[in-house]
């Protein structure tokens, strides 16, 4: 390995977007979290119920820097 391959390597990203989901219903909404936290779940309201419902991270979306 060459000294300019580590040299030009991109560093990671510290955010990355995820898909939230209801787990009642479908709605879906994007959210930032920490690349190395836990995956995210929390309480939101729904439009399409009405009420509120847990939102669990469905999955990754992309890296923000």
């Amino acid at each position: 390995m060459f000294l300019t391959n580590i040299l030009l390597k991109k560093a990671k990203a510290k955010q990355v977007l995820v898909l939230m989901e209801s787990a009642v219903s479908q709605h879906q909404f994007m959210q930032i979290r920490d690349r190395l936290g836990d995956k995210l779940e929390v309480i939101r309201y729904d439009p399409y119920i009405q009420q509120l419902s847990v939102y669990r991270e469905r999955r990754k979306v992309k890296s923000i820097r």
